[in-house]
């Protein structure tokens, strides 16, 4: 395992100095899936859900939330995003929506915790839309999925559903 970087030579949090560093293209993909009733997911679907199109919501709440990730994560750098997207598709033989975001920038530093903000606010964001419908709804499997670019290289992770 690798030193942690947060850390300084005291024990002290800090934020990372990432000017040595070259620009290189950084991608960041990742998922959360968010489990409900059937009942529940086809409101959804259907459209008929009182307080409107849930899964455009979700979306612009995780745009949102990527680009404001330095705010929520301490320590991490604020970012010139150059691509956020946010994914959701229905998954109804599982009953839940599979959420998957991806973000790019062409920086010093990478996206991972963009990426993973994004899934989770978009995630959080069907939560509270449907609460009132169902209070049980649970967030599940919130992971980085891949990551490249940068000096520690290319991530994948391991399939599974």
């Amino acid at each position: 395992m690798s030193q942690l970087t947060h850390i300084n030579a005291a024990g002290e949090a800090h934020m990372v100095d990432v000017s040595a560093k070259n620009d290189t293209v950084r991608e960041a993909r990742a998922e959360a899936f968010v489990v409900m009733h059937p009942d529940t997911l086809q409101m959804i679907l259907d459209g008929s859900h009182h307080k409107g199109d849930v899964f455009a919501t979700a979306r612009i709440a995780g745009i949102q939330a990527a680009k404001r990730t330095w705010e929520l994560i301490p320590l991490c750098h604020p970012l010139l995003l150059s691509k956020v997207e946010v994914t959701l598709s229905a998954d109804t033989a599982n009953s839940r929506v599979r959420i998957e975001s991806l973000c790019r920038l062409t920086g010093k530093t990478g996206v991972e915790m963009e990426a993973l903000t994004a899934a989770s606010v978009a995630a959080l964001t069907i939560y509270d839309m449907c609460k009132a419908v169902q209070k049980d709804i649970s967030i599940e499997q919130c992971r980085l999925l891949s990551k490249s670019g940068g000096k520690s290289g290319d991530f994948r992770a391991d399939k599974h559903d």
